[in-house]
């Protein structure tokens, strides 16, 4: 049998996340790289992650950003960017490599994005031309001061800021002359605000104060208007220190022109075209994904630095060079391998479901500009009027799904909107799905990490910096809004129709990839995702002995649990789907050509022990509410039953994989060094 000859490189992760016909995305990757591995490696591995302060090494990331085109990467062409169209991928593979050696770093450059969100997604043309412009690097000879921006959203209410639906952030008119625009008096204390030491705008959720303007809206205030842009004190981070985070206060006077999105007056009352509400849903709509990238790039780069100790840790000592304990060191033990691949087959997952929303984003956004479009050629107004509109769109999506199976982007759809419900229907569930599973199983993952490299894992010169990265990944699984409020939309969008009937049609393709890859592991990904919609559709259909819905939102204790269950199932589907990419597509390219086979084989064997993983869970979850939590009658706990006997009895020899992959641990080359820190 052919095992895995070397480390995975750029060939192989090009055709398993779709960007091997991109020659702009792979030079986008080199120049992350070079930055991710020298500059800021260098930073961390010189102790600059050991203070709160912003200090002039970590202020040279920010050069090296604006030089290395990962700050203009967000920019259109015609404010200076160099990638045309959605960026949600670009912007995604520049944060894993960023992370692959910090995420503090990433969450530097990615807070600079954050601040223009708005921005870009409904700011007024004016806006976005002086504030996208304005963000990009002045060329030689351009004496212009560079924006850099803040994104201004949660306050101390009380503690950690968390928060986003309330807002102890007020606006007022501070001035309103006649025939002249209102001048907006702003307060607002921020808590754990990204970008603070430099940013010279920021972007802030406020709230009325003042009977003369309606509602919420975000403000862009900058560091020149009128009044106090006290950037504050520091945050007493742990973790992510080479980003600047600090908790500002502002009280400033600024023309309503600075609404983002604009307003309107009606009735000498101040109406902002959107409120803040409405101008963050976008906005977290794009980025949550990002977040579970950087830490699923964390599980990955774990892998060389850990099989590099296991090899080397009794070398050194009075041992034969050729002896087994020499060549091999704790690799002789099974128990370390298996927790390795442990780690190996999650980072995966993670990165063939965070990927596949990434790309899945670039497909949603002109779709949804589309839709926005078309709903207003026809007058139908957002809220009520457009959900009643999209509920027939959504029928015919069904019905076309029926015809011609899951939606994939390869496949055409004529009809624009129907087109957007199809994609809409998926996105929805894969950014909480992401932003939940990849953080917090990545949290847990990490700490396997760092034990595997005994008391190394817990020093501040642990190859790969592993503790830091294990730390960072409790930060990540709070960010743009902690576990529980992805489980909470979650609970909400796994139930659309459209992706339920996009989910059978999913059992229906493993099955197939089953009979043609019976080794596969993808018939225990179909029966896991079965066993989850049975006890979704039984917990929507009944009620418990009083009386009351068993799936509800205030039944998280029901839809919390399944909607972890979807996120397992959800992550192995993916993860198979990239495979099935690599066993289609990997022969062909010629720098794969040797060693493919064994490179297939292994692949594969992650697949199978994520699969295993994921149907432990799946099974454990659905159990404990179906008997836990409802009452069924005999009829459906003879099916319940049923399909959890499939999950069992599909693992038979998948536990086998763990060896056969545990083979190619001990013989894949590695470099004769780790290439950071320097």
């Amino acid at each position: 049998m052919e095992y895995l000859r070397t480390l995975p490189g750029d060939d192989l992760r090009a055709i398993l996340w779709r960007f091997s016909d991109r020659f702009d995305l792979q030079m986008l990757i080199q120049s992350s790289r070079s930055v991710a591995r020298g500059v800021v490696a260098r930073a961390v591995a010189n102790g600059a992650r050991n203070t709160h302060e912003w200090t002039e090494e970590k202020n040279n990331l920010l050069k090296a950003f604006d030089e290395s085109g990962i700050t203009s990467l967000f920019m259109d062409p015609e404010h200076g960017g160099y990638i045309e169209g959605p960026k949600n991928f670009a912007l995604a593979l520049a944060a894993f490599e960023l992370s692959w050696v910090d995420a503090g770093a990433a969450t530097g450059s990615l807070a600079g994005n954050l601040a223009l969100e708005p921005i870009h997604e409904r700011g007024t043309p004016e806006q976005r031309q002086q504030y996208m412009s304005g963000a990009v690097p002045p060329a030689p000879g351009d004496d212009r001061k560079q924006l850099r921006g803040a994104f201004g959203l949660t306050e101390p209410l009380p503690y950690v800021g968390t928060e986003t639906g309330m807002l102890s952030g007020k606006v007022r008119i501070a001035e309103w002359n006649d025939g002249q625009e209102p001048v907006l008096q702003v307060e607002k204390r921020g808590r754990f605000i990204t970008n603070m030491d430099f940013a010279n705008f920021t972007c802030v959720a406020v709230e009325s104060d003042d009977d003369r303007i309606k509602g919420s809206c975000m403000i862009i205030l900058k560091d020149t208007d009128p009044g106090l842009y006290d950037r504050g004190a520091p945050t007493l981070k742990l973790v992510h220190q080479l980003s600047s985070t600090r908790d500002p206060i502002f009280s400033m006077k600024v023309p309503a022109s600075r609404i983002i999105g604009g307003y309107k007056i009606e009735n000498d009352q101040v109406i902002p075209n959107y409120s803040h509400g409405q101008v963050i849903e976008p906005v977290f709509k794009h980025t949550r994904v990002t977040v579970g990238l950087m830490s699923a790039a964390k599980l990955l780069s774990a892998i060389e630095p850990i099989i590099r100790y296991q090899r080397s840790r009794f070398r050194g000592g009075e041992l034969d060079s050729s002896s087994p304990r020499y060549k091999l060191g704790i690799q002789q033990k099974e128990d370390a391998l298996h927790r390795l691949l442990a780690i190996w087959a999650m980072g995966e997952a993670a990165a063939s479901l965070g990927f596949a929303a990434s790309r899945l984003f670039d497909e949603l956004d002109p779709l949804e500009k589309e839709k926005n479009t078309i709903f207003k050629e026809k007058g139908v107004q957002p809220g009520r009027p457009e959900l009643k509109a999209m509920a027939a769109v959504n029928k015919d999506a069904e019905k076309w799904i029926d015809e011609k199976g899951a939606y994939e982007p390869q496949k055409p759809v004529d009809d624009p909107l129907m087109h957007f419900s199809l994609v809409d229907s998926l996105a929805n569930v894969l950014c909480p799905a992401v932003k939940l599973w990849n953080t917090g199983q990545s949290a847990t993952m990490m700490r396997e990490a760092v034990s595997l490299m005994g008391g190394y894992g817990i020093t501040e010169d642990c190859p790969g910096f592993l503790g830091q990265k294990w730390m960072d990944t409790q930060l990540e699984a709070t960010y743009e809004g902690p576990e529980v409020v992805q489980r909470r939309q979650l609970s909400f969008t796994l139930t659309h129709s459209v992706f339920l009937k996009q989910v059978h049609k999913w059992i229906d393709e493993l099955e197939e990839l089953a009979q043609k890859q019976p080794a596969s592991g993808a018939d225990l990904t179909a029966s896991s995702l079965r066993l989850v919609l049975f006890t979704l559709e039984y917990m929507q259909s009944h009620k418990d002995a009083d009386g009351g819905k068993l799936y509800s939102s205030s039944r998280q204790g029901v839809t919390f649990p399944i909607a972890d269950a979807f996120c397992w199932a959800l992550a192995s589907r993916y993860q198979l789907d990239d495979i099935r990419e690599l066993m289609d597509k990997g022969s062909e390219n010629p720098a794969l050509a040797d060693g493919f086979e064994g490179t297939l084989n292994f692949y594969f064997d992650l697949c199978k022990i994520q699969a295993v993983r994921s149907a432990g869970e799946v099974t454990r979850l659905c159990s404990e509410i179906f008997y836990g939590v409802a009452d069924p009658d005999k009829s459906d706990r003879e099916t319940f039953a049923r399909l959890r006997q499939s999950v069992d009895e599909k693992q038979g020899g998948l536990r086998q994989a763990r060896d056969r992959a545990s083979q190619s641990l001990v013989q894949v080359m590695i470099p004769e060094a780790l290439d950071y820190p320097l």
